[in-house]
């Protein structure tokens, strides 16, 4: 079992719709069985909270049902139990690197790192932003890094 972790601020814009997606490409796949997924927010400011309503509302345009998830806060157990503890940008990455212990540190990166051909490092936070364009940026750049994200399970982990 293969275990991802998706990591923004408060857990309720780009994590949850990373998951969403990348559940989604998961499920299409058939990997279900392979691959465990979840996201965390570094601050506890909605614990337990459906994301977003415009996260959701652009999702399911697209597909994906992201009202199924609740809001939580990473954990330090979080680093050992999961293989890719993946953050939307550089702070959220430095706010868990101080957190994650020694051993672990290779788990975390950045999850624009799998779509390289963007250009991007950083999903960018739309929760302030420019309304619905902004949450399908996200989008558009979480189904790049997703499927480049399975790729490399594939390639390392399944074959």
């Amino acid at each position: 079992m293969v275990k991802v972790l998706f990591v923004c601020m408060g857990n309720i814009c780009r994590s949850p719709t990373a998951e969403g997606v990348f559940r989604k490409l998961v499920q299409e796949a058939d990997l279900e069985a392979q691959i465990e997924i979840d996201s965390a927010g570094t601050h506890a400011y909605h614990i337990g909270e459906q994301p977003d309503r415009r996260s959701q509302k652009v999702a399911l345009k697209r597909g994906i049902n992201l009202s199924d998830l609740r809001g939580r806060q990473v954990q330090k157990s979080d680093f050992k139990e999961f293989d890719y503890v993946l953050t939307m940008d550089k702070d959220n990455y430095n706010s868990l690197q101080y957190f994650c212990p020694q051993k672990y540190q290779k788990k975390l990166r950045l999850f624009l790192s799998f779509a390289p051909q963007l250009g991007v490092q950083e999903v960018p936070d739309p929760y302030f932003g420019e309304g619905d364009k902004g949450f399908e940026y996200v989008l558009d750049l979480v189904e790049a890094a997703s499927a480049g994200l399975l790729v490399e399970i594939r390639q390392q982990h399944l074959d």
